[in-house]
């Protein structure tokens, strides 16, 4: 293999089907068409004079070669992003481009109007949001800032609790005057959450309070578990900040301790020192902490 015509861009595309094990899923990861991907891997083979892949049923399955290559791929996007990050990390001003993710819940529920306030302050920094209930990868700048309820966050990332997130039991007014309250929750129909949200601690605690064989209607998001409790398709456990500010719903328990879970705000340390960075920070979690009776459904 003649490793001086090898390039960063190449070494990437190898390293995103190595890890895929697809050319659409590098694809996906490169935002590149799957076409371009093939093209850029037949042309690296035919200069390298080797093989790389070994194409089967079930995908890519990097050759010796193709290991080497993917290795060696791994050590340079993490010198080059550590860079990236480092460079980032002395910007001293209040401009340039945030990247911010968090949740569909927090994000309607409590963070835009939030996000509205810093923008109105900060008219320099453009603000992108990217909505999503999967954790970003910090260290590879998906993202430079994350807000998201976590048990534990990821060891590689800093930042701080900063508030607690209550959970009750919600159901439609109208779905709860018509139910009979001798019969309690196992008189109910109950929405849940789909495998795709994987929202593992809430299962189970249905489990545990035997109401999970009365679940026939699942929603892959809170939000669309709330939107399913307010037509009076049943009961289920929304966040309090969400649900206590929907009028068609009322509470039907008090919040539960066993699903209460941290929030979270979190960077990469590379980038804490970054002043937009710092500022969104400070300003979210001011924000936030002002609003703490709200987050753990105590708000009159």
């Amino acid at each position: 293999m003649n490793e001086q015509t090898m390039q960063w861009d190449d070494l990437r595309v190898v390293l995103a089907i190595s890890e895929a094990g697809s050319l659409s899923g590098a694809a996906r990861r490169l935002s590149l068409s799957h076409a371009t991907v093939f093209r850029r891997l037949d042309g690296i083979e035919r200069r390298l004079g080797v093989s790389l892949f070994v194409r089967g049923r079930r995908g890519y399955t990097p050759t010796p070669a193709g290991e080497d290559m993917a290795a060696t791929g791994a050590r340079v996007e993490r010198e080059v992003l550590g860079a990236e990050r480092r460079v980032a990390g002395r910007d001293l001003k209040l401009s340039g481009t945030l990247r911010v993710t968090t949740t569909d819940t927090l994000f309607a529920g409590l963070l835009a109007p939030l996000f509205a306030d810093f923008r109105r302050m900060h008219p320099d920094i453009v603000l992108e949001v990217a909505i999503s209930n999967q954790l970003y990868n910090l260290t590879r700048r998906d993202a430079d800032v994350a807000v998201r309820p976590a048990s534990t966050p990821p060891e590689m990332l800093v930042g701080r609790r900063i508030a607690d997130i209550a959970q009750a039991v919600y159901g439609a007014r109208e779905y709860h005057e018509n139910h009979d309250a001798e019969q309690g929750w196992h008189g109910l129909d109950w929405i849940g959450p789909d495998a795709q949200l994987g929202y593992q601690a809430l299962e189970v605690w249905m489990q545990q309070q035997t109401v999970a064989a009365a679940c026939h209607y699942r929603v892959d998001s809170m939000l669309g578990m709330l939107s399913a409790v307010g037509e009076g398709a049943g009961v289920a456990v929304l966040p309090c900040y969400l649900a206590d500010a929907d009028s068609r719903l009322v509470r039907l328990s008090e919040p539960l301790a066993e699903l209460s879970t941290d929030l979270w705000l979190l960077t990469h340390p590379d980038l804490r020192r970054v002043a937009r960075i710092r500022a969104f920070l400070d300003f979210i979690a001011e924000a936030i902490i002002e609003r703490q009776a709200r987050l753990c459904g105590t708000q009159g």
